[in-house]
């Protein structure tokens, strides 16, 4: 089996979350709080979807160029682990975002984040 892709994009109100095995097979869409309520929330998400799939996680966070250093707490406890033997975590400038359609019970469509395997491969 392949690797699963994850993009990851921390907004104001919202941390959006797309896992794919495969360029068209959606397997995880979820709308999370803006940042993360643990410092080990991210690595513990990643190595959970590792292990549920029996396969790696390549992960990437995208993030608004505009943010710079980024102080928000979302950077402060992510970017303390980028992988382990489960995942790997790397760091990506936000794509120019893409009307989003809503579907999934108003999860919305991803279709930015979907662009974000295209930059990290």
């Amino acid at each position: 089996m392949s690797d699963i892709w994850m993009g990851i994009a921390p907004e104001p109100k919202a941390t959006r979350v797309i896992a794919m095995a495969g360029p068209s097979e959606t397997i995880l869409k979820a709308r999370l709080l803006p940042s993360p309520q643990h410092p080990r929330a991210m690595a513990i998400l990643l190595e959970a979807v590792a292990m549920w799939q029996g396969t790696r996680v390549r992960a990437v966070v995208s993030v608004d160029e505009r943010d710079g250093a980024c102080d928000s707490d979302f950077y402060r406890a992510v970017f303390t682990d980028f992988g382990g033997p489960l995942y790997t975590l790397d760091w990506v400038p936000a794509c120019r975002r893409v009307r989003r359609h809503r579907d999934l019970a108003g999860v919305g469509a991803f279709a930015d984040l979907r662009q974000l395997f295209e930059v990290a491969r």
